[in-house]
């Protein structure tokens, strides 16, 4: 049977001046916790505001940290978060907070200057339940910048709005996202089973309700991608568990881009499979040629990662050019052997090990 399109319903705009709840989970941000909440205390709107900062369990110091800024700044409050999961702290801090208007920020994140007002008003503008930018990543090292480029290009994440842009208009989802709160309570806040893709899946699941989620590239926000190789790999393998999860759970209303990765593992062990008959003299003569025709699709994205990391004029160095030869297919395998994983055995298990440890120092 086909999905019956809702009725589209307008998100309910509260009075001017009603005030905007930040929400923050927070783990082992030692490193970037002060920037993130910096760039939201520095926002201006109409009305009061508050920064919730739902902690886990850190263990570089971040909480110390945390509770030295609220004690010098009586909009910063503090919720634990003991589970460390992203969802749970998102819905403690949400729950804690008395504004009619949540904007989600990340701890590894920075909202641009007036990124707050903006989204407000596009929100009115629109009546819609929940609005998302750009996600601008850069970075500080040239393994930090290589996987930012990665990020901001369609080939390295698959050419979603909020990675590369494009025009204003409802979207699948949005990126961390400043929403309505009696939208959020209508459909039930963030489902806490989910670890990674949390922020899709509720964007369904307030679509079905009838809702608009819409992308406005006048939004931006920095981010700032893993600081190493290891957990990258980590995150980005956490990431494809969790989204083939969501396949198990929600089949086809997930978009074509996201069986790109795995379909390129599928490539790899077809290939690696062929060589070996062909070396080990299984396949010989016109057999092995034919079999041949494996390689070419793994020729083909070879050359585009080539592309990618060496075609001029884009200002890298040559440390980020090499970084970016080896990330690129970092993500893109990690992320598909993940999906593959959480689509046989499913993702309630997998932890994203990249969050449990980081204390890389700002340079």
């Amino acid at each position: 049977m086909h999905d019956v399109e809702p009725v589209v319903r307008d998100a309910i705009v509260p009075p001017a001046g009603s005030g905007v709840t930040f929400v923050m989970p927070v783990l082992n941000e030692a490193a970037y916790l002060e920037h993130a909440v910096a760039s939201v205390l520095a926002q201006e709107h109409d009305g009061p505001s508050e920064l919730i900062l739902a902690l886990g369990p850190s263990s570089d110091g971040t909480t110390e940290l945390a509770r030295r800024m609220a004690a010098d700044d009586r909009r910063i409050r503090l919720v634990d978060n003991p589970a460390a999961d992203i969802p749970v702290g998102l819905n403690l801090a949400i729950r804690a907070g008395a504004h009619p208007t949540i904007v989600r920020v990340d701890a590894h994140s920075e909202l641009e200057a007036g990124y707050t007002a903006r989204a407000l008003t596009t929100l009115a503008r629109t009546r819609a339940a929940n609005v998302g930018g750009v996600m601008r990543a850069d970075g500080r090292t040239p393994f930090q910048r290589a996987v930012a480029r990665a990020y901001n290009s369609p080939i390295g994440l698959g050419g979603g709005a909020y990675h590369s842009g494009g025009d204003e208009g409802p979207a699948e989802s949005a990126y961390l996202g400043v929403m309505r709160r009696d939208v959020l309570e209508g459909v039930g806040f963030f489902d806490e089973s989910i670890r990674r893709g949390e922020d899709w899946e509720l964007n369904l699941r307030i679509r079905r309700a009838g809702y608009r989620v819409w992308f406005d590239p006048a939004l931006a926000v920095t981010y700032w991608p893993r600081e190493s190789w290891v957990r990258l790999a980590q995150q980005f393998r956490s990431t494809g568990t969790w989204r083939g999860e969501l396949v198990r759970r929600y089949g086809r209303r997930n978009s074509l881009r996201f069986f790109a990765p795995p379909l390129l593992v599928l490539a790899l062990v077809l290939a690696i499979a062929v060589a070996a008959l062909i070396l080990t003299g299984v396949l010989t003569g016109g057999w092995a040629l034919a079999a041949s025709i494996v390689f070419l699709p793994l020729i083909a994205y070879a050359l585009l990662v080539v592309w990618v990391a060496l075609r001029p004029g884009t200002g890298q160095s040559r440390r980020e050019r090499l970084w970016t030869l080896a990330v690129l297919p970092t993500m893109h395998v990690a992320w598909g052997l993940g999906f593959v994983v959480g689509v046989l055995r499913g993702a309630r298990e997998n932890v994203d090990s990249s969050r449990l440890h980081r204390n890389t120092p700002l340079p």
